[in-house]
């Protein structure tokens, strides 16, 4: 992610400020300014936004082949960072009045698309072979953990971290988590 503003902390970020700071080092990119740092956030939310809107459409109307293609977008945006169509959307439409362009995604933020686009395959084949409750659990915890990404939280991101053995690093960057300054 890019920002046309130079990166330096505030001296006290507010109990959202500071949600917003902490979701942006757990997605893995850089220490935000505080004056690029709402925007830094709701750059960011863009992705889930848009998947967000499509997964609950697929939900309501149990569209295997609308989960099939997420998933294989997800995925795509995984093995190819740099590609990533959500990114490319934000970059031409959004980002020439935010300021804020968004970069290949860090490690972290695609072992979450890798895990939403396994989620979305799942679902696609639990559809085609006629498991639909299998399908209508699965939607659910995607579309839960799609929430509480727009909330502030990533379980993806934070899942990446403890499995890396960055547990401390993890419980510093939940949206509740006092004070982050000391995040590394």
């Amino acid at each position: 992610m890019t920002t046309y503003a130079k990166a330096q902390s505030a001296p006290y970020l507010s109990r959202a400020a500071q949600s917003k700071r902490n979701f942006i080092l757990q997605q893995g990119f850089p220490e935000p300014s505080a004056e690029t740092c709402d925007r830094q956030y709701s750059a960011i939310l863009f992705q889930p936004r848009l998947l967000g809107f499509a997964f609950v459409v697929g939900s309501g109307l149990q569209l295997p082949t609308l989960f099939v293609a997420l998933g294989v977008i997800l995925w795509f945006c995984v093995v190819a960072p740099r590609f990533n169509p959500f990114n490319a959307m934000y970059n031409r439409a959004v980002a020439p009045f935010t300021g804020i362009t968004l970069t290949a995604s860090p490690a972290p933020r695609r072992f979450s698309q890798f895990l939403g686009g396994a989620f979305c395959l799942s679902i696609a084949a639990s559809l085609i072979t006629g498991f639909r409750m299998t399908a209508v659990v699965l939607e659910g915890f995607l579309i839960a953990g799609t929430v509480t990404m727009l909330a502030g939280f990533c379980v993806g991101t934070f899942v990446f971290h403890l499995l890396r053995g960055r547990v401390g690093f993890a419980m510093r960057t939940l949206p509740w988590a006092a004070d982050g300054r000391s995040v590394v």
